[in-house]
């Protein structure tokens, strides 16, 4: 065990394998982003609007179920395992969509795209808070998640090129097999981390009060309901991707319906997830220096002021502005909300609790499509972007009343 030591510099080859491995594993959704809407008009004649519902709908509700018991397994069976079946089963996604003849077979595909990105950006996640100190969390996520992040923009853009180029289909999908081979042999190189939890249980005094082992329904209240911080951040990372979830759908209606050119619109709708992305390169690291409290507070505050913003304004530059904001908002709360579950969270039953709030986080993002579109219908789309937005704002209310801040914690 002696070989075995905590940190991001202690274990800087093994860290920047899964930063890589996370880069691989947001590009298998990023080939997606760009070129399925058109083929789901183009070549299977649907909406592109109904095709995006059909995404966010099937990708989010598997994601999550897949986050829940990826956490679970890996606690008992190690995450190298979980994280090579996620990219087994990464492997189908492209091969299927090159060769579907009808439209499920698009939407099956997408479910196990969400089963791999349940595998797998969760196993880069918890390895990275494995590895590192209790005050290099926030880094670390942050890290993952802006690698991860990086890989949806620059596959979105390289498949949309290629698609250009060549055709809808195959010629993108051929990046995707080459993609989950990649990811397969990172798996395959990449360390367990089961020395480095071993490590922190023993010097870890949260264990001493942890009554040893917790049953999956126990983390799952504990995570949920029971206790206050916990519960707290699953309701933040909830009402975060419902958010997300409104505004990959109705972004667009929103800005077309308003005046802008199909160009303008794609500039609002791409710069939001890029702002996300590249923000969260230093937001983590600052929730390691000032904690991660006042980034969730203010960060889910921040998401809703701008949701607001951008239905009051009525430029582009102001839009452009409102897109920028909600970036940076989301991307406080990002890394730091998975960082404060390890802070919180035993060694022994840490990767649970993770896949608990990833569940009803990426529940969120399918929930927030579903009564987006419900309000929409009803109220029109201003309304259900208005509407959405009080959700962030209340889960802010929320961690300033109930949360304590976690940097430190012992549980």
């Amino acid at each position: 065990m002696s070989e075995f030591k905590l940190g991001m510099k202690e274990n800087y080859v093994q860290f920047f394998l899964l930063v890589i491995t996370n880069l691989f594993v947001g590009s298998m959704v990023g080939i997606e982003r760009t070129v399925l809407p058109i083929i789901g008009e183009d070549q299977f004649g649907l909406a592109s609007t109904s095709a995006a519902l059909s995404f966010i709908i099937s990708f989010g509700f598997s994601k999550a179920i897949v986050n829940y018991f990826a956490g679970h397994i890996a606690d008992r069976f190690g995450r190298k395992q979980v994280l090579l079946l996620g990219w087994i089963v990464g492997l189908s996604v492209p091969m299927l969509i090159i060769f579907a003849h009808a439209w499920w077979v698009i939407v099956f595909a997408n479910i196990l795209l969400g089963i791999n990105q349940g595998l797998a950006w969760s196993m880069t996640v918890n390895m990275k808070i494995d590895l590192s100190k209790s005050n290099e969390r926030g880094t670390a996520v942050g890290l993952n998640e802006f690698a991860g992040y990086s890989g949806v923009a620059l596959l979105a853009a390289i498949s949309g090129y290629v698609a250009s180029t060549y055709s809808l289909r195959p010629e993108p999908f051929y990046i995707g097999i080459g993609i989950s081979v990649v990811g397969i042999l990172l798996s395959l190189t990449v360390r367990d981390t089961r020395h480095h939890i071993e490590l922190q249980m023993k010097q870890s005094a949260a264990m001493t009060n942890s009554g040893g082992d917790l049953s999956s329904r126990k983390i799952f209240q504990l995570t949920t309901w029971q206790d206050k911080n916990l519960s707290a951040i699953s309701f933040s990372g909830l009402s975060t991707n419902l958010k997300d979830g409104m505004a990959w759908g109705l972004f667009p209606l929103y800005f077309t319906s308003v005046g802008l050119s199909v160009a303008q619109t794609g500039t609002i709708v791409a710069l939001y997830p890029a702002a996300w992305g590249f923000f969260q390169l230093f937001t983590g690291i600052l929730s390691d220096k000032i904690g991660r409290k006042k980034l969730i507070t203010y960060g889910m505050w921040i998401q809703a002021i701008a949701l607001w913003f951008i239905l009051l304004v009525s430029s582009f530059s102001l839009w452009v502005a409102g897109a920028l904001i909600l970036g940076l908002g989301t991307a406080m709360v990002y890394p730091t909300l998975q960082a404060a579950i390890g802070d919180v969270a035993a060694p022994n039953w840490r990767a649970s609790s993770m896949g608990v709030y990833r569940f009803w986080r990426d529940s969120g993002y399918a929930f927030g499509a579903l009564l987006a579109g419900l309000i929409a219908d009803v109220m029109g789309v201003g309304w259900a972007i208005g509407m959405v937005a009080l959700l962030p704002f209340l889960a802010g209310v929320v961690a300033r009343v109930r949360m304590d801040e976690t940097l430190d914690m012992e549980v």
